[in-house]
């Protein structure tokens, strides 16, 4: 369902919660190959999302999810929900940022969390597998989650999945003839899991870096123009995967990368927004807290935000263990709400706080702490602009 907005601001964040320490062992153990029970470890995400859940309630987050327990990072875990992902696993992730300083370099792909993340490269036809279609991991996870917020008392919940554009930048495509052809295969791919979300009553978060982090990746060769058409293409696709859910349950997350590298060689969100526009979800998701796109709610102000659309920035930083005052936070949604109306705005996160499982940066317990001052904030905000 829709969420509803008030005569306040809701806040959110963008998947990823601190998962609790035996868990990301028991789920590094089985990316690792060892043997792991998998009743055990099914009980041990059902009970974790139901620590998580009543977190983000205490913590006072309006829209919830189940922090991502399940899945091994945010992009790689459809790997085990698709067919086609059979190929040598690459693990060199190229960013443009950091070739020019190496110990940054060495400081993000030392991170545990990275070390561990795994994406084969399509070797064959992309499809849904076949233990997915009845009762498969997407349905498990609404059902998890469905359950553990009802206990909690709250009804208000999103789950995120990978877009097209965004498996297709984790997974070297070497099976079909163009990259067009393989994000289209994706989309068709991914519409079950979409749809699934969808059926529970959760808002489907699409999780789009290809648009923003894709332009100083896996796109950097490109030229602007080429850059352009590509993203344009992924969100074609991303349009015709969801095209049966209504554009209301939908919202997208755009990403520069979440890793504490110097990000000098992040596109202007001036460069892509009008090309995010042409996306179907209502609300966009997209970073205004860091140091580096902290500014562009002045870009969005001078450019425009279609009437169609809610905005969602982040006003916390996820990979700071700096915990942000309440004032800030009412501070950052007071200066978004002259880009849009109050009643067009979220308050959000950057990004996730362990996109990959067990990635360290950040304290667990000050992320919990950092979402309590993000719901504090936004109801200082809320007094404010709704008086």
């Amino acid at each position: 369902m829709a969420i509803v907005m008030t005569e306040r601001i809701l806040t959110t964040h963008t998947g990823s919660l601190p998962r609790p320490d035996d868990l990301i062992r028991i789920m590094w153990a089985a990316g690792d190959g060892i043997p792991v029970d998998g009743a055990a470890l099914d009980e041990r995400i059902t009970s974790a999302v139901a620590e998580l859940v009543q977190r983000q309630v205490d913590a006072g987050v309006d829209v919830i999810n189940d922090g991502e327990a399940s899945k091994p990072s945010y992009a790689t875990y459809v790997k085990y929900r698709l067919t086609g992902f059979e190929g040598e696993s690459i693990r060199d992730y190229t960013f443009t940022d950091l070739d020019e300083y190496p110990r940054s370099a060495e400081m993000v792909n030392e991170n545990p969390g990275r070390r561990k993340r795994s994406a084969p490269a399509c070797t064959g036809p992309v499809t849904v597998r076949e233990t997915e279609f009845v009762d498969g991991a997407a349905e498990r996870d609404m059902v998890t989650l469905r359950a553990a917020a009802t206990a909690a008392g709250h009804h208000a919940i999103f789950t995120s999945a990978a877009s097209p554009g965004l498996v297709s930048l984790f997974f070297a495509n070497q099976h079909y003839a163009s990259r067009e052809e393989y994000v289209f295969a994706l989309a068709e791919a991914m519409r079950h899991e979409y749809e699934a979300i969808a059926a529970a009553g959760a808002v489907v978060q699409l999780d789009c870096p290809d648009l923003a982090m894709g332009r100083h990746t896996a796109y950097a060769d490109l030229d602007r123009d080429a850059f352009r058409a590509a993203i344009a293409t992924n969100i074609e696709a991303l349009n015709h995967a969801v095209r049966n859910i209504p554009a209301e349950q939908l919202r997208m997350h755009l990403c520069w990368g979440n890793y504490p590298g110097p990000h000098h060689h992040d596109v202007s969100i001036a460069d892509i927004i009008d090309i995010v526009w042409t996306a179907k979800p209502s609300t966009v998701l997209f970073e205004g807290a860091n140091p580096r796109h902290a500014h562009e709610w002045a870009v969005l102000a001078e450019l425009g935000v279609p009437d169609h659309k809610t905005i969602c920035p982040g006003v916390i930083e996820p990979q700071s263990n700096y915990i942000e005052h309440p004032e800030l936070v009412a501070q950052r949604i007071e200066r978004w709400a002259t880009v849009v109306p109050p009643e067009r705005l979220m308050a959000g996160v950057d990004c996730g706080f362990s996109v990959h499982v067990g990635m360290q940066g950040i304290d667990p317990d000050v992320a919990w702490a950092k979402l309590a001052s993000l719901a504090q904030g936004a109801e200082l905000a809320s007094r404010r602009l709704f008086a």
